[in-house]
């Protein structure tokens, strides 16, 4: 396997890319970002310094993931979605003088794994989207979503449940759930989702 660096890419001789992957047309990978295996960052994204991607994940065109982000193993982010890293943003400070890095404090968004990023969806750190969850395009995400949620709006609310293959599930009665592709089944608890099979503790985590 190799690494795919096209040349109008910026990847900074710092940052370390693994095995499979690919940077495509002018995208940005700062100094100190991981990205693992076989992931793709497509056009004109930005991957700031010392963000983390775990393996098989996507960022897609123009997407802005800024540090210090932290996104799991089959991560999905849409085209031009948005992690931002300033809870309280400003250009200047109290006195009128331009901010440097000294001046604030990066938090970051963290994506849990095999979630999904809608495109022009807008993660506002210090949120985490939970594992296999999907945020839909154009939402605004200002809460913690939990694992398993698709959430929609701005600011976003969970709408109904979805499986690992991203499709919504279907009631089964009880608190049970039932993905219609894989057949597989999942069980609710508290406002949690878990898959069935799993302990109890699991499922709240």
């Amino acid at each position: 396997m190799s690494v795919r660096l096209v040349d109008s890419a910026d990847v900074d001789e710092r940052a370390e890319i693994g095995d499979g992957s690919s940077v495509w047309h002018l995208a940005q990978v700062r100094e100190h970002a991981v990205l693992g295996r076989n992931c793709v960052v497509g056009r004109g994204a930005y991957v700031g310094t010392g963000v983390t991607v775990g393996d098989n994940c996507k960022i897609q065109n123009y997407a802005l993931v800024y540090e210090p982000a932290v996104l799991e193993d089959g991560v999905f982010v849409g085209p031009a979605a948005v992690l931002t890293n300033d809870t309280f943003p400003r250009a200047v400070n109290p006195d009128g003088s331009l901010k440097s890095g000294a001046d604030w404090e990066a938090v970051g968004v963290t994506l849990r794994e095999g979630s999904s990023i809608g495109a022009r969806a807008v993660c506002v750190a210090p949120v985490t989207v939970g594992r296999w969850a999907t945020v839909a395009a154009g939402s605004v995400v200002t809460k913690d979503v939990p694992d398993f949620a698709l959430v929609a709006g701005v600011p976003a609310r969970r709408l109904k449940w979805v499986g690992r293959a991203g499709v919504p599930l279907e009631p089964r009665g009880d608190g049970r759930w039932v993905c219609p592709r894989t057949g597989d089944e999942y069980v609710e608890s508290d406002g949690r989702l878990a898959e069935a099979g799993r302990g109890a503790e699991e499922i709240n985590t």
